[in-house]
């Protein structure tokens, strides 16, 4: 199927655009924002997006040829998005281009905080980044980094037929401890 795919250029877009939605439809799961603490801001939805995106694209760095070339027009493809949503928003072409630079900052840092922090299965690191970047500095990041080890672990099993096909295996946030600090727990991480 994958050999296919990638002859025609329109099918390999196609595809692409099915798996950007899968990750945004993702990013927008409620339970990311009513249970494990994700601001309900546009700030924490940037956030949402570009942890599910950076999921995906770690998975694709690991899968062989072509998973690099669909990395690429993944990224190329939120970054399109990201880039048409500020111009919705009013944003005129010189603070486009300067506040790109800055989410591409954002999002490249981030892709190197969550994948060292999973690489080397520490928990705790992985909490730290998630709170720092993901929950603005609030809550103790338990749940969502819970939530980010299991679907890393479910997206560690998914082959490009699988992502391009059925889309990510990410799992159900509801199903992830509440972000807030239990009374009898002292809030430490």
């Amino acid at each position: 199927m994958i050999a296919g795919l990638f002859r025609r250029a329109s099918a390999r877009r196609r595809a692409v655009e099915g798996l950007h939605v899968a990750l945004s439809m993702a990013a927008r799961r409620p339970g990311l924002y009513t249970r494990l603490g994700v601001p309900d801001t546009v700030e924490g939805r940037f956030e949402a997006l570009c942890l599910h995106a950076i999921l995906v694209l770690r998975r694709l760095n690991r899968l062989p040829a072509p998973a690099s070339e669909v990395a690429q027009d993944l990224v190329n493809s939120v970054f399109t998005q990201l880039d048409a949503s500020l111009r919705e928003l009013g944003v005129g072409d010189m603070g486009v281009s300067k506040r790109m630079k800055k989410l591409g900052a954002a999002f490249y840092g981030r892709a190197e905080g969550y994948d060292a922090a999973l690489e080397a299965g520490d928990a705790a690191a992985l909490r730290a980044v998630l709170v720092r970047n993901v929950l603005g500095g609030e809550g103790d990041g338990r749940g969502l980094a819970a939530y980010v080890q299991s679907a890393d672990a479910a997206l560690a099993g998914a082959d490009l037929d699988g992502l391009l096909g059925a889309g990510p295996p990410f799992p159900e946030p509801d199903g992830f401890a509440p972000a807030s600090v239990h009374a009898g727990d002292g809030g430490n991480s």
